[in-house]
């Protein structure tokens, strides 16, 4: 599970960022301040950063300094300073990415997903994070848009399978051999395409037109990445 801290001294936005990326699965450690937020960084094991340019102690501009001297964690500045002269010192900071406030949470969120990704920590043995898709592989969980997903356990169990086998295309007697039942009874080739059908249409924007879990036509299926 990655883990986010957000440093923003405005506690409604703070919180406000916190359910919305707890509801996608993320963990969050929450900081008011420079002191606050160094103390945080150097006691916990963190993926991402979301810092607030204008911080009640000291700019949040020498946390990036302080965070980035010492690590290479990714971090997002969240400032009302949105001319290109301050962008432009936040890139040469350290930062990965410059939010404008007021911003969309909905933006927000899918570069929080993007960042993570770039550094890694949109992806390990337990998470996944792709579009508006995470998987939690160790706790069987999925979220969609920040809802979570009420899958059977062999429709994760083909979510994973694709998702930690993007590059290649898993043929249908592979995946069948992925599926078999707590029983040990083999799965037939018809319960294999109902799967993938009930699977599509809880992951897909539009099931008719898969856009994440692609035929191979002939072979199998494949990650659309």
């Amino acid at each position: 599970m990655a883990t986010i801290m957000i440093v923003e001294d405005d506690r409604l936005l703070n919180e406000g960022l916190a359910y919305s990326l707890g509801e996608d699965g993320y963990e969050i450690m929450a900081a008011y301040s420079y002191e606050e937020g160094l103390s945080v960084f150097r006691s916990q094991e963190v993926h991402l950063v979301l810092l607030d340019v204008n911080l009640p102690d000291r700019p949040g501009t020498e946390l990036c300094e302080k965070i980035r001297s010492a690590s290479d964690v990714p971090i997002i500045f969240l400032t009302a300073n949105d001319t290109e002269k301050d962008m432009v010192l936040g890139f040469k900071l350290g930062a990965d990415d410059y939010m404008a406030k007021p911003f969309s949470m909905a933006v927000l969120r899918e570069r929080v997903r993007a960042v993570l990704r770039r550094g890694g920590g949109g992806e390990s043995g337990s998470l996944f994070a792709y579009q508006d898709l995470t998987i939690h592989y160790d706790k069987m969980k999925v979220f969609k848009g920040g809802q979570e997903l009420k899958l059977t356990t062999n429709e994760f169990k083909l979510l994973a399978a694709l998702t930690q086998n993007r590059s290649q295309v898993l043929t249908r007697e592979v995946l069948l051999e992925k599926l078999w039942d707590s029983e040990g009874s083999f799965v037939d080739e018809n319960t294999l395409s109902v799967t993938i059908k009930r699977l599509r249409s809880k992951i897909e924007n539009d099931p008719k037109r898969p856009a994440f879990v692609k035929t191979v036509f002939g072979i199998g299926y494949t990650w659309g990445e």
